[in-house]
């Protein structure tokens, strides 16, 4: 079976998760920064690298709670668009509703703070992002 690779795209820092090859766990694998999508295409580019077995890539996908889309998520979409045409590997959108918050959540029960945490949000948000993805694909 192939991995799932998961990005929690953002403008300062995106976080970064992959499956395990069964496609039952998330594990998070760290976060990039990059300014500008190309830059962080690349950096992705790099990542994706490091592994052969890449059969889809999720992106988080920022919509409302009202369930309308913003800016964030036409700028989550674009960014999927440029990463599949970069990379090749098929690219799918996946609402993200309240994964930072839960991070946040999360880093308070374990009591991370300062540093760590800014270092440790966005990573927890994508491997959240692709264990809710590939637990809402398993019950199909």
């Amino acid at each position: 079976m192939n991995r799932i690779f998961c990005i929690d795209y953002g403008d300062v820092r995106t976080g970064l998760a992959i499956s395990d090859p069964l496609g039952i766990i998330a594990v998070g694998i760290g976060t990039v920064r990059a300014e500008g999508d190309r830059k962080l295409i690349t950096l992705i580019s790099e990542e994706l690298k490091k592994y052969d077995d890449i059969e889809i890539i999720v992106v988080g996908n920022p919509i409302n709670m009202d369930g309308s889309r913003g800016p964030r998520s036409e700028k989550a979409t674009a960014f999927a668009s440029k990463l599949s045409k970069a990379t090749g590997i098929e690219t799918v959108l996946y609402d993200e509703r309240l994964s930072t918050m839960n991070a946040h959540r999360i880093m308070n029960d374990t009591n991370t703070r300062g540093q760590k945490r800014k270092d440790t949000v966005d990573t927890l948000s994508a491997q959240l992002i692709l264990q809710s993805y590939m637990d809402l694909n398993k019950k199909r």
